[in-house]
């Protein structure tokens, strides 16, 4: 059948879609001739029939592939209009221009088979409905399909062969450039980019942590190099993690040439879409890796004994040692291994000073259900394990006195020398900035100008530089005397001083016992009171030791009984919280010289069984309140209440030193505080001079009741009001 005779009204109703797709975006830059000649599509489809209005150009996929149909939103469109029914044809170039993925093209040609939607190519038009055409079309896709594959493999194919041969040109890391030769590989000519890199693996072959090394760049502010693809050019930043991270990890810089070390692998969302993702390989699964293959900073060995150490850093799997050695007392974290079981012992601190111990966590296991293994205090077996190790050591301890001070002056020199570099970089920079400002014609006044503030900027930032190098040069440690050298071998020859001083750190202890011990096998025998212990050295010997656990006798620690007594006295009328403020006032401590807390009381009084203060006991008539609540009840202030009862005008209780003071809130306390005074008293200024007395005369005899008085608590005549009897006139 003709094309003209595929095309009824029925399609010419309907409109007509031109499909326009390119795979990347150069080839939408470079190649035109073939994106001019899919626009031209428009002029065949209204020689068919179509009219010019009715002819919609689908050109939304440019530069992306057509192996699927993610991010390829004009495909989509046109099938959901497709499968509408609002399409009469489909026209493309080639079918490879539709979809390179049968899945998509075999839903395509369903919908346009259901909806009687033709499509056509240069060769001619199809009906996918028709078995012949829908023959063809199929064996298009899949040629399409195939093509993509055959493309891909020839593609991947030379990568990989010119890759076996290390010639691939890809990315490098900061350090490196390319040469003129083939997989020519040389370091970079900037001698302040190398110097930057060898002090990285300098400074890990010391310390062996890389936040350690990252903390040291930090601390003595060196910036660090940053290439990237977007910025060729040397960029000097403050220096992060992830980039040291990368220098101590990246093979290149043992002068190794790898590839293969990732691979792209498909999978499916949460949404169902398939997505692709990047997997990192072991590095037995790489598909090149060259040894020797150019000039590094590192051997192959030193590589592979710095992923090791990383590696021993990160947070373990189950029955592997620990990682990096942290800041707690315990010594043997890490190191000790249970007799029983074999299992790695973990750490525990208790009591106030966080003395350490270790225990088997086999109890855990299994949801509980195995059995316990051991629990031990480490004091005694650290010190154990300590003398054996310097003892080990102490022949060696003259030259590892003399090459600690070796390494001391060693590390400043490598930040000296990087400050040295970064001066001569910024005055390279500041060089540069003058002479483009001398280059610049006088009349550019605007280019002038602003080579001018980057010139001053420079010089600013050199003189900056200049400072720091020559603050550091004078920080910088002078030779040792013959006095102090004799000082260091002395403490040579003495390590247990240096290994006790409080300058040597838990840390720094520990540091030293993994640099030579293996292992450490604790086994308890608890009927002896001992610990047995083997060690097992990095050398290949193995020792044993027996360990006594038996402490001295020691007193049981016991809270003063005249303070449990006060305690057993208070809870009656106070909460935990009011008694903690009373015997902190009075000075009084805990049993381990701690000052007490909430927490503190309530143990103590739950130990020897004291009461809790319950409110609800508190009887009604008459009871017992606080000053605040006092005031309150009578409409007087606060310290209107403390100053009558300092004057004894209120009477109030104090079960000890620094309780609070209670008054009892009874009828005829009301009644002495009241709005207006009554016939026949007179304010305190009066009786003062009817009676001829002082006024703590007159409040002596208040309290003892010989004078009645009452407190007018609002109004102008606020104040204490006194009954003077005629015939006490003159009696005091």
């Amino acid at each position: 059948m003709s094309d003209s005779r595929k095309v009824t009204s029925t399609h010419l109703q309907r409109c007509a879609y031109v499909y326009v797709r390119q795979s990347t975006a150069a080839q939408v830059e470079y190649n035109r001739e073939s994106t001019d000649r899919q626009y031209k599509l428009v002029d065949r489809a209204i020689g068919l029939g179509w009219p010019k209005q009715q002819v919609t150009v689908i050109d939304d996929d440019l530069a992306q592939s057509g192996s699927s149909t993610i991010q390829r939103s004009g495909f989509t469109t046109m099938t959901a209009e497709v499968a509408l029914g609002q399409v009469g044809l489909i026209l493309s170039i080639e079918v490879s221009r539709v979809a390179r993925n049968n899945a998509d093209w075999y839903r395509l040609l369903d919908l346009c088979s259901v909806t009687d939607t033709l499509i056509g190519d240069e060769d001619g038009l199809y009906h996918p409905g028709l078995f012949n055409d829908r023959l063809l079309l199929g064996l298009k896709g899949t040629m399409a399909e195939a093509e993509l594959h055959v493309i891909r493999a020839r593609l991947e194919g030379g990568i990989r062969n010119k890759a076996a041969r290390g010639e691939l040109r890809r990315g490098l890391p900061v350090g490196f450039i390319w040469g003129e030769q083939d997989g020519e590989v040389l370091m970079h000519p900037d001698q302040a980019v190398t110097g930057a890199i060898r002090t990285v693996f300098e400074k890990f072959a010391q310390i062996g942590s890389v936040r350690q090394v990252w903390l040291w760049f930090q601390s003595n502010q060196l910036n660090f190099p940053l290439q990237t693809t977007t910025l060729p050019e040397i960029t000097w930043v403050a220096a992060s993690y992830h980039a040291i991270h990368s220098v101590l990890t990246n093979p290149v810089y043992a002068g190794v040439y790898a590839y293969g070390k990732t691979k792209q692998e498909s999978f499916v969302d949460e949404f169902g879409q398939v997505k692709k993702r990047v997997k990192r390989l072991p590095q037995k699964q790489w598909a090149v890796l060259i040894q020797d293959h150019h000039k590094g900073f590192i051997d192959w060995e030193t590589y592979e004994m710095i992923q090791a150490r990383i590696a021993k850093n990160t947070r373990p799997v189950e029955h592997q040692a620990t990682g990096a050695v942290r800041e707690g007392a315990a010594l043997l974290q890490g190191l000790a291994t249970c007799g029983k079981c074999g299992r790695r012992l973990r750490v525990y601190y208790q009591g106030k000073y966080s003395t350490p111990g270790y225990y088997c966590a086999a109890s855990q296991a299994m949801e509980g259900r195995a059995r316990y293994c051991m629990r031990v205090g480490g004091v005694k077996i650290d010190e154990a394990v300590g003398n054996a190790f310097l003892e080990a050591i102490t022949p060696a301890a003259m030259k590892a006195a003399l090459l600690a001070e070796k390494n001391i002056a060693a590390d400043y020199d490598a930040a000296l020398e990087q400050w040295r570099l970064q001066v001569e970089r910024t005055r390279y920079e500041a060089d540069r900035a003058q002479r483009r400002y001398h280059a610049v014609e006088p009349e550019n006044r605007l280019v002038a100008r602003t080579l001018e503030t980057q010139w001053e900027l420079s010089l600013s930032d050199l003189k900056d530089a200049e400072r720091e190098l020559e603050r550091r040069q004078k920080q910088r440690p002078g030779k040792l005397t013959p006095e102090q050298r004799n000082s260091i071998l002395s403490l040579g020859k003495d390590l247990k001083r240096v290994w006790q001083a409080p300058t040597t750190t838990d840390r720094d202890r520990k540091e030293l016992l993994h640099i030579l011990l293996e292992e450490v096998n604790i086994s308890l025998k608890r009927k002896e009171n001992k610990a047995h212990l083997i060690l097992r050295w990095k050398t290949g010997n193995i020792c044993e030791h027996e360990v006594n656990l038996q402490y001295k006798n020691v007193p049981p620690l016991r809270t003063d009984q005249d303070t449990i007594e006060l305690v057993r006295r208070l809870a009656a009328h106070y909460p935990d919280a009011v008694i903690t403020g009373i015997l902190n006032r009075q000075g009084r401590k805990t049993a381990r010289g701690d000052r007490f807390t909430a927490n503190k009381v309530g143990n103590l009084r739950r130990y020897w069984k004291i009461p809790r203060f319950d409110a609800s006991t508190v009887p009604t008539d008459g009871k017992l309140v606080t000053i605040t609540k006092a005031a309150e009840i009578l409409g007087i202030a606060a310290s209107t209440v403390h100053r009558w009862l300092a004057d004894g005008f209120i009477a109030g209780e104090q079960i000890t030193a620094g309780a609070p003071w209670q008054i009892r809130m009874t009828d005829d306390l009301r009644s002495r505080f009241i709005e207006k005074a009554p016939e026949g008293y007179v304010t305190m200024k009066e009786a003062k001079s009817i009676l001829g007395v002082s006024r703590q005369t007159v409040l002596q005899h208040v309290k003892r009741g010989e004078l009645k008085a009452v407190h007018v608590r609002r109004g102008k005549q606020i104040g204490l009001y006194i009954k003077v009897l005629s015939k006490q006139i003159g009696l005091f």
